[in-house]
Protein backbone atom coordinates (compact mmCIF):
# COMPACT_ATOMS: atom_id res chain seq x y z
CA UNK A 1 0.00 0.00 0.00
CA UNK A 2 1.60 2.79 -1.21
CA UNK A 3 1.30 6.07 1.08
CA UNK A 4 -1.22 8.59 0.85
CA UNK A 5 -2.00 12.06 1.16
CA UNK A 6 -5.87 11.57 1.74
CA UNK A 7 -5.16 9.57 4.51
CA UNK A 8 -2.50 12.05 5.94
CA UNK A 9 -5.51 14.22 5.65
CA UNK A 10 -8.05 12.46 7.62
CA UNK A 11 -5.70 12.06 10.50
CA UNK A 12 -4.96 16.39 9.93
CA UNK A 13 -8.62 16.64 10.14
CA UNK A 14 -9.46 14.32 13.25
CA UNK A 15 -6.45 15.16 15.47
CA UNK A 16 -8.36 19.18 14.41
CA UNK A 17 -11.28 17.95 15.82
CA UNK A 18 -9.97 16.53 18.88
CA UNK A 19 -8.37 20.01 19.93
CA UNK A 20 -11.69 21.97 18.82
CA UNK A 21 -13.32 19.94 21.57
CA UNK A 22 -9.86 20.48 24.28
CA UNK A 23 -11.01 23.44 26.13
CA UNK A 24 -7.46 23.86 27.38
CA UNK A 25 -6.23 23.61 23.95
CA UNK A 26 -8.98 26.10 22.59
CA UNK A 27 -9.02 28.20 25.60
CA UNK A 28 -5.29 28.37 27.66
CA UNK A 29 -2.71 26.94 24.59
CA UNK A 30 -4.60 28.72 21.60
CA UNK A 31 -6.05 32.19 22.93
CA UNK A 32 -5.07 33.12 26.58
CA UNK A 33 -1.12 31.81 26.46
CA UNK A 34 -0.46 34.17 22.87
CA UNK A 35 -2.31 36.94 24.71
CA UNK A 36 -0.10 36.80 27.36
CA UNK A 37 3.24 36.53 25.35
CA UNK A 38 2.40 39.75 22.81
CA UNK A 39 0.99 41.58 25.53
CA UNK A 40 4.72 41.63 28.04
CA UNK A 41 6.70 42.82 24.91
CA UNK A 42 4.47 45.73 24.16
CA UNK A 43 4.64 46.73 28.07
CA UNK A 44 7.95 46.30 27.57
CA UNK A 45 8.66 48.29 24.13
CA UNK A 46 6.10 50.81 25.10
CA UNK A 47 8.34 51.52 28.26
CA UNK A 48 11.63 52.04 26.16
CA UNK A 49 13.06 55.24 26.79
CA UNK A 50 14.68 56.82 23.42
CA UNK A 51 17.09 58.36 25.22
CA UNK A 52 18.97 55.69 26.27
CA UNK A 53 22.43 53.86 24.25
CA UNK A 54 21.60 51.91 20.91
CA UNK A 55 23.09 48.38 22.55
CA UNK A 56 20.25 49.18 25.34
CA UNK A 57 18.09 49.96 22.65
CA UNK A 58 18.55 46.55 21.28
CA UNK A 59 18.74 44.47 24.16
CA UNK A 60 15.41 46.18 25.35
CA UNK A 61 14.10 45.21 21.84
CA UNK A 62 15.85 41.82 21.52
CA UNK A 63 14.18 40.73 24.53
CA UNK A 64 10.47 41.37 23.50
CA UNK A 65 11.04 39.39 20.28
CA UNK A 66 12.51 36.95 22.08
CA UNK A 67 9.05 36.40 24.19
CA UNK A 68 7.86 35.84 20.44
CA UNK A 69 10.12 32.58 19.36
CA UNK A 70 8.93 31.33 22.52
CA UNK A 71 5.52 31.10 21.11
CA UNK A 72 6.20 28.57 18.72
CA UNK A 73 8.30 26.77 20.69
CA UNK A 74 5.35 26.02 23.60
CA UNK A 75 2.37 25.77 21.33
CA UNK A 76 2.73 22.89 19.27
CA UNK A 77 4.99 21.03 21.91
CA UNK A 78 1.46 21.09 23.96
CA UNK A 79 -0.62 20.08 20.94
CA UNK A 80 2.29 17.35 19.80
CA UNK A 81 2.49 16.05 23.39
CA UNK A 82 -1.53 15.33 22.86
CA UNK A 83 -1.15 13.10 19.55
CA UNK A 84 -0.15 9.43 20.96
CA UNK A 85 -1.31 10.01 24.94
CA UNK A 86 -4.45 12.20 23.87
CA UNK A 87 -5.69 8.92 21.85
CA UNK A 88 -4.60 6.47 24.49
CA UNK A 89 -7.01 8.49 27.11
CA UNK A 90 -10.00 8.41 24.50
CA UNK A 91 -9.61 4.80 23.83
CA UNK A 92 -8.69 5.39 20.34
CA UNK A 93 -5.18 4.53 19.89
CA UNK A 94 -5.47 0.62 19.46
CA UNK A 95 -8.47 1.09 16.52
CA UNK A 96 -6.36 3.85 14.92
CA UNK A 97 -3.29 1.96 14.92
CA UNK A 98 -4.76 -1.31 13.62
CA UNK A 99 -6.31 0.42 10.64
CA UNK A 100 -4.34 0.00 7.22
CA UNK A 101 -2.48 3.61 7.87
CA UNK A 102 1.09 4.09 7.20
CA UNK A 103 2.94 5.16 10.39
CA UNK A 104 4.17 7.95 8.29
CA UNK A 105 0.73 8.97 7.67
CA UNK A 106 0.08 9.25 11.00
CA UNK A 107 2.95 10.55 11.99
CA UNK A 108 2.72 13.54 9.45
CA UNK A 109 -0.62 14.29 9.99
CA UNK A 110 -0.04 14.80 13.66
CA UNK A 111 2.69 17.27 12.63
CA UNK A 112 0.78 19.26 10.44
CA UNK A 113 -2.03 19.67 12.99
CA UNK A 114 -0.01 20.90 15.23
CA UNK A 115 2.57 22.68 12.88
CA UNK A 116 0.20 24.89 10.82
CA UNK A 117 -2.31 26.62 13.74
CA UNK A 118 0.99 27.16 15.76
CA UNK A 119 2.89 28.72 13.12
CA UNK A 120 -0.31 30.71 11.99
CA UNK A 121 -1.18 31.76 15.67
CA UNK A 122 2.82 33.04 16.24
CA UNK A 123 3.02 35.01 12.87
CA UNK A 124 -0.48 36.43 14.43
CA UNK A 125 0.85 37.17 16.92
CA UNK A 126 4.21 39.12 15.88
CA UNK A 127 2.13 41.18 13.49
CA UNK A 128 -0.17 42.35 16.53
CA UNK A 129 3.21 43.03 17.87
CA UNK A 130 4.14 45.21 14.65
CA UNK A 131 1.03 46.79 14.03
CA UNK A 132 0.91 48.50 17.92
CA UNK A 133 4.49 49.07 17.54
CA UNK A 134 4.36 50.85 14.02
CA UNK A 135 1.48 52.64 15.43
CA UNK A 136 1.86 53.83 19.12
CA UNK A 137 5.96 53.75 20.04
CA UNK A 138 8.74 56.39 19.42
CA UNK A 139 10.22 56.28 15.62
CA UNK A 140 13.66 55.72 16.82
CA UNK A 141 11.91 52.65 18.74
CA UNK A 142 9.97 51.91 15.82
CA UNK A 143 12.81 51.98 12.98
CA UNK A 144 14.76 49.24 15.80
CA UNK A 145 11.37 46.98 15.64
CA UNK A 146 11.65 46.42 12.23
CA UNK A 147 15.26 46.57 11.30
CA UNK A 148 15.80 43.36 9.23
CA UNK A 149 17.88 40.82 11.11
CA UNK A 150 15.07 41.18 13.52
CA UNK A 151 12.58 40.44 11.29
CA UNK A 152 14.56 38.19 9.14
CA UNK A 153 14.89 35.97 12.84
CA UNK A 154 11.12 36.08 13.73
CA UNK A 155 10.21 35.10 9.84
CA UNK A 156 13.10 32.50 9.38
CA UNK A 157 13.14 30.64 13.06
CA UNK A 158 9.27 30.46 13.69
CA UNK A 159 9.07 27.35 11.54
CA UNK A 160 11.62 25.83 12.42
CA UNK A 161 11.34 26.15 16.41
CA UNK A 162 7.83 24.65 15.78
CA UNK A 163 9.15 21.91 13.95
CA UNK A 164 11.49 20.59 16.47
CA UNK A 165 8.84 21.26 19.09
CA UNK A 166 6.58 18.52 17.17
CA UNK A 167 9.05 16.03 16.90
CA UNK A 168 10.03 16.15 19.99
CA UNK A 169 6.32 16.18 21.80
CA UNK A 170 5.48 13.33 19.40
CA UNK A 171 8.56 11.14 20.96
CA UNK A 172 6.91 12.22 24.31
CA UNK A 173 4.12 11.38 23.62
CA UNK A 174 4.79 7.78 22.26
CA UNK A 175 6.52 7.21 25.48
CA UNK A 176 4.54 9.05 28.36
CA UNK A 177 1.02 7.35 29.29
CA UNK A 178 -0.01 10.77 31.22
CA UNK A 179 -1.09 13.59 29.23
CA UNK A 180 -0.12 16.56 32.17
CA UNK A 181 3.41 14.42 32.06
CA UNK A 182 4.11 14.28 28.00
CA UNK A 183 3.50 18.37 28.00
CA UNK A 184 5.31 19.45 30.69
CA UNK A 185 8.15 17.30 29.40
CA UNK A 186 7.61 18.09 25.62
CA UNK A 187 7.69 21.93 26.92
CA UNK A 188 10.53 21.39 28.70
CA UNK A 189 12.42 19.99 25.77
CA UNK A 190 11.13 22.04 23.45
CA UNK A 191 13.26 25.31 24.55
CA UNK A 192 17.11 24.71 23.77
CA UNK A 193 16.92 26.16 20.50
CA UNK A 194 15.62 28.86 22.36
CA UNK A 195 18.84 29.72 23.70
CA UNK A 196 20.24 29.64 20.26
CA UNK A 197 17.88 32.67 18.93
CA UNK A 198 18.27 34.36 22.32
CA UNK A 199 22.00 35.18 21.46
CA UNK A 200 20.90 36.68 18.35
CA UNK A 201 18.04 38.51 20.70
CA UNK A 202 20.88 39.87 22.93
CA UNK A 203 23.03 40.09 20.38
CA UNK A 204 25.55 38.35 22.21
CA UNK A 205 26.03 36.41 18.37
CA UNK A 206 26.12 39.82 16.08
CA UNK A 207 23.39 38.60 13.73
CA UNK A 208 23.92 38.65 9.82
CA UNK A 209 22.28 37.50 7.26
CA UNK A 210 24.48 34.54 6.48
CA UNK A 211 25.04 33.33 10.03
CA UNK A 212 21.14 33.46 10.43
CA UNK A 213 20.78 31.10 7.18
CA UNK A 214 23.45 29.41 8.14
CA UNK A 215 21.65 28.42 11.66
CA UNK A 216 19.01 28.28 10.17
CA UNK A 217 19.60 25.33 7.78
CA UNK A 218 21.84 23.78 10.63
CA UNK A 219 18.17 23.99 12.99
CA UNK A 220 16.14 22.55 9.23
CA UNK A 221 18.71 19.49 9.28
CA UNK A 222 18.21 18.98 12.87
CA UNK A 223 14.33 19.07 12.37
CA UNK A 224 14.62 16.16 9.23
CA UNK A 225 16.60 14.24 12.01
CA UNK A 226 14.57 14.69 14.60
CA UNK A 227 11.68 12.99 12.12
CA UNK A 228 13.21 10.48 11.09
CA UNK A 229 14.55 9.20 14.84
CA UNK A 230 10.79 9.54 15.75
CA UNK A 231 9.82 7.74 12.78
CA UNK A 232 12.13 4.97 13.93
CA UNK A 233 10.95 4.91 17.71
CA UNK A 234 7.12 4.77 16.31
CA UNK A 235 6.88 1.62 17.09
CA UNK A 236 2.77 0.14 16.49
CA UNK A 237 2.87 -3.26 17.70
CA UNK A 238 4.38 -1.90 21.20
CA UNK A 239 1.84 1.10 21.06
CA UNK A 240 -1.56 -1.22 20.51
CA UNK A 241 -0.06 -3.45 23.40
CA UNK A 242 0.21 -0.55 25.73
CA UNK A 243 -2.80 0.36 25.50
CA UNK A 244 -4.25 -3.27 25.68
CA UNK A 245 -2.42 -3.54 29.22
Amino acid sequence: MSFSWARVAAIFEKELRDYRRNRFVVIFTMSVLPLIFVAVPIVSLFSIKVSVTNAKLETSIGRSLLYLLILPAIIPSVLSAYSVVGEREQGTLEPLLTTPIHSEEFLIGKALAAFLPAVAVAYAIFGIFLGAAAAFAHPAVVSAVFERNHLLTQLLFTPLLAGWSIWVGIAVSTRVSDLRAAQQLSVFASLPPVAIVALFSFNVITPSLGLALGLATALLAIDGLAWRVVAAMFDREQLVSGTRS
